[in-house]
């Protein structure tokens, strides 16, 4: 089965981290403005997810109990639904309640187009 998120290796060491000072994780990605459209991770729980939402998968990452699921509101998930996200980090500070925020570095989404043969399997075409 094609992934439909995943993450490098640079945004696992940081999920490492950031699990061991606030516990289990999970990330949303809205459609909001300015950084609402990143994806933002928050305490597992602590975001309310329901039927807005889509479930894109969960990322397992070497050293953390469980793995983090990744949501995205379900009027984005139309805009991306034919790309394979990865998430990645970088230097700098967003704006927002993502957890990662006060360590001077932000999430974002890196991304690519599914190719036909993996957008048949996810039942996309």
């Amino acid at each position: 089965m094609v992934a439909k998120v995943l993450l490098t290796d640079e945004a696992a060491e940081w999920l490492r981290r950031l699990t061991g000072m606030h516990g289990p994780l999970m990330f949303h990605q809205s459609g909001g403005c300015c950084d609402g459209s990143a994806p933002m991770c928050y305490p597992d729980g602590e975001f309310r997810t329901g039927s807005a939402d889509v479930h894109l998968g969960d990322l397992v990452v070497d050293g953390v109990d469980r793995p983090i699921g990744f949501w995205m509101s379900a009027n984005q998930y139309e805009y991306w639904k034919h790309t394979q996200l990865t998430v990645d980090v970088v230097k700098g500070r967003g704006s927002g309640f993502s957890v990662e925020a006060p360590e001077g570095v932000r999430f974002l989404i890196r991304s690519r187009l599914f190719t036909d043969q993996e957008s048949t399997e996810l039942g996309l075409l």
